[in-house]
């Protein structure tokens, strides 16, 4: 685990429809390359639960970074998709990580 001190850490937290759930991998997969080249890119933890319920944590050098990611005019159109289709409901939370520790077994 990388040291994520000082990063900007935005919680995405999801509810997903039934709707065209290929659609929703293709957009998520390309959204996920896009955000990987950003500057200031600094990593994503992503999860979704067989009742469609998600958490994306993106990771960002800066608040800067972020507000650029969440305005990329790639980014922009895909929200309003999601919005229209993909997602029953949202909340997405913006902090800056304090601290962190990782515990590996083995």
């Amino acid at each position: 685990m990388d040291d994520r001190a000082g990063q900007i850490a935005v919680i995405f937290v999801s509810q997903r429809t039934q709707a065209d759930a290929d659609g929703y991998d293709r957009a998520a997969q390309a959204m996920a390359g896009l955000a990987a080249r950003q500057p200031g890119y600094c990593g994503i933890d992503s999860v979704r639960g067989a009742d469609g319920h998600g958490i994306t944590v993106s990771y960002w050098a800066d608040e800067a970074s972020a507000l650029a990611w969440r305005d990329h005019p790639e980014h922009v159109p895909i929200r309003g998709q999601g919005r229209a289709h993909w997602y029953r409901s949202y909340q997405v939370f913006v902090t800056q990580v304090t601290r962190g520790y990782a515990w590996p077994r083995g």
